[in-house]
C-alpha cells in the first residue's frame, strides 16, 4: 500500500475488543492488514455460507436439461 493511500481514521472500540484484536494480531502485521484480513474472512464465510443456503434450498437440473429448457442447441444436443 503507498503512504499516500492510508487514510487516518479511527474506529472506537471497547478495551475488551481491543485486547482480542491485539491478542490476534502478529508481531509486525499492522492493524490495517488484520482488519483487511478479517474482511477477507468474513466475506469468504459469508459466500460459503449463501452457497450452502442454495445448495441446501435450491433445485438443480443438469446442463444438458437447462440447454433443452433454453433451447439452446450445442454439441451432444
Amino acid at each position: 500500500m503507498v503512504l499516500a493511500e492510508l487514510a487516518n481514521k479511527r474506529i472506537p472500540v471497547t478495551e475488551e475488543i481491543w485486547e482480542s484484536l491485539s491478542d490476534l494480531k502478529r508481531p509486525g502485521q499492522t492493524y490495517d492488514h488484520l482488519l483487511s484480513d478479517m474482511i477477507a474472512l468474513k466475506q469468504e464465510h459469508d459466500f460459503l455460507t449463501r452457497m450452502e443456503e442454495i445448495e441446501r434450498t435450491g433445485q438443480f437440473v443438469s446442463l444438458n436439461e437447462a440447454a433443452r429448457e433454453l433451447n439452446i442447441h450445442g454439441e451432444g444436443n
